[in-house]
């Protein structure tokens, strides 16, 4: 009970942050497309992302760092967490400091030599992307901190400052019309500030509420070389997942104007905001797996990653169902003026998010035993053929709605192939428990999406009306059918009674 309470309370805090940083994150990319138009906000998705694309060893780093402190906070050893946090902050200060000696000219030789960006705006390109490099050493040797304050589950601290990050960025917004300064230019220079700040808090709250924080220049070989040993295996996962992001951003810039970019870039936030129901439940629930089998209760671990896997596959669908249908009305009402392939790229996105919930879900159980190599070899060679086969399929002429489909394709192998034989091999999982998650969800997905459907067909979608039917309509079908076949008898009636004590105790 305490637990279930812990992962309710957290996810409270976790889904008032999203709701306040979704809608004024949704407002702003809207303003600032306006402000620096198609083109310019093209050319910041792709600057940016050679910056990001350069520091996929930050990804690797960041899981094991949070795996390491998540778990001595379970065994509860205070002094080997607090070499631990030490040991992994220099590691990230050292890797921080090799991606700006490494990024900055292999950055510039991509602007200057292979991104499509016009000769009036690349001044302004290489400005941006030096600013990107300063911002990325403080995101960085942020990590650890981050990484603190999610193993102690403190996410009401992790909830207001994304609040204030935003609010900070919803800021930057009217600073943008002011005077004639290079808009691009000013953009980046001002986010930058914005993360520094952001940075520099972390820091403080960390050192003044969690006593292991206080860093000390600590080369602890035994935990550095678990943590790189550990990371080292999860290194190749985070070289794919950098080059499926970023490094595809970068391949359309190769082969098509910036206006491309930007339509992807609409459609991934949206899409990211989505993500953001089911990202912020397992952030909540994550580090309960952890330390459960940390503490040795691997199936009170193993019962937990079944159910809330259910659980964030349902809560996805609410989300992905009614998107996909609107997607063309949701998007003029958002932006008014909606990029070529943005609608597109929009759908096929929602639908592939539904296929990452199983691959993210059932990784959480590789990454609370500590055994990620196999993940790590198997997993990145499928990720690895989506940028050869894009890129073959651009030199041919085809459009860039390819990238999407071949990204549909690679996790859907993952989640619903490659991940159940993993955790089953390795985890102490078996096909009962894997039946066990499938098939409810296959239940849910087919009957939930009849009546949807059905009436997407025959009624006019571009209609804001008949838009808000669809959506309303999507959400209580998917809503009834996980009451119906999504959840068990046992389940229900804990709801029930549950609610039945709520009801009493108000009257």
């Amino acid at each position: 009970m305490s637990t279930n309470k812990t992962i309710a309370k957290n996810t409270l805090f976790l889904y008032f942050r999203m709701m306040f940083t979704m809608l004024v994150a949704l407002y702003t990319s809207r303003v600032i497309l306006n402000i620096l138009g198609v083109e310019d906000f093209g050319i910041y998705q792709s600057v940016g992302g050679i910056v990001t694309l350069l520091s996929f060893v930050n990804g690797a780093l960041g899981a094991g760092s949070s795996r390491f402190l998540t778990f001595e906070l379970g065994t509860g050893d205070n002094e080997k967490l607090e070499r631990t946090f030490s040991t992994v902050l220099t590691i990230h200060i050292v890797l921080a400091a090799v991606i700006i000696l490494i990024a900055e000219p292999i950055g510039l030789w991509l602007i200057n030599h292979k991104l499509v960006i016009p000769e009036e705006r690349l001044d302004a390109a290489i400005f941006t992307f030096h600013v990107s490099i300063l911002t990325s050493f403080f995101t960085i040797t942020q990590v650890p901190y981050s990484a603190s304050i999610i193993s102690h589950e403190k996410m009401s601290v992790y909830a207001y400052m994304s609040i204030i990050e935003v609010s900070l960025k919803l800021g930057i917004v009217f600073l943008l019309t002011i005077g004639n300064i290079d808009k691009l230019k000013l953009y980046s220079v001002l986010l930058c500030i914005v993360q520094i700040s952001i940075a520099l808090f972390y820091r403080l709250y960390c050192v003044r509420h969690f006593s292991e924080t206080k860093y000390k220049l600590i080369f602890d070989k035994t935990i550095m070389k678990s943590v790189l040993g550990y990371s080292g295996w999860n290194l190749f996962a985070s070289t794919s997942i950098a080059l499926n992001t970023q490094g595809t951003t970068i391949l359309i810039n190769m082969f098509f104007n910036p206006s491309v970019v930007t339509a992807r870039a609409i459609a991934n936030q949206v899409n990211l905001a989505a993500n953001q129901f089911v990202q912020n439940f397992r952030t909540a629930v994550n580090p309960q797996i952890v330390k459960q089998y940390a503490a040795g209760n691997k199936e009170g671990s193993k019962s937990l990653l079944l159910s809330s896997t259910k659980y964030s596959f349902y809560l996805m669908l609410a989300l992905s169902l009614p998107i996909c249908l609107t997607a063309e009305p949701l998007l003029h009402l958002w932006l008014g003026t909606v990029p070529e392939y943005a609608t597109i790229f929009l759908q096929l996105a929602i639908i592939t998010s539904l296929f990452q919930v199983f691959d993210t879900s059932f990784y959480t159980a590789l990454y609370a035993k500590g055994r990620i190599r196999e993940n790590a070899l198997i997993s990145p060679v499928i990720g690895f053929l989506v940028l050869p086969v894009s890129y073959i399929f651009f030199r041919t002429g085809s459009s860039p709605v390819v990238l999407a489909v071949v990204m549909l394709v690679f996790y859907a192998v993952l989640g619903l192939v490659v991940k159940p034989i993993l955790i089953i091999k390795i985890a102490g999982y078996t096909w009962t428990d894997i039946k066990a998650v499938f098939i409810p969800c296959l239940k849910v997905l087919l009957s939930s999406i009849v009546i949807p459907i059905g009436v997407y067909c025959y009624i006019d979608n571009n209609n804001v009306i008949n838009a808000l039917l669809i959506v309303l309509l999507s959400i209580f079908s998917v809503g009834a059918f996980t009451w119906l076949l999504g959840i068990d008898s046992i389940t229900r009636i804990k709801i029930l009674e549950f609610v039945g004590k709520k009801l009493r105790f108000k009257k």
